[in-house]
């Protein structure tokens, strides 16, 4: 165990700016990783669908819901054949 904290305490000490900024030397890092992970929901395609996609689907889903929970709307009835 105390071979693993040494490691990667010898890792951590690598990135530079450790006398100015401390600990916030890593938020560039986590801000990267933050833009890289909205980029992807929004232009990476699984299927036919991108998460936001899904999302706004969902948010619709859980609206219509509601209106019906309120009395503003009635079901949808299944169409005929």
């Amino acid at each position: 165990m105390f071979l693993m904290s040494k490691n990667l305490k010898y890792l951590l000490d690598l990135v530079p700016g450790k006398r100015h900024l401390g600990t916030y030397r890593f938020l560039p890092v986590f801000f990267c990783i933050g833009g890289i992970m909205e980029w992807i929901m929004i232009n990476v395609r699984i299927g036919k669908e991108t998460f936001y996609d899904v999302y706004r689907r969902k948010r619709s889903e859980r609206e219509y819901q509601q209106k019906i929970a309120d009395g503003l709307i009635g079901p949808m009835e299944p169409a005929e054949k």
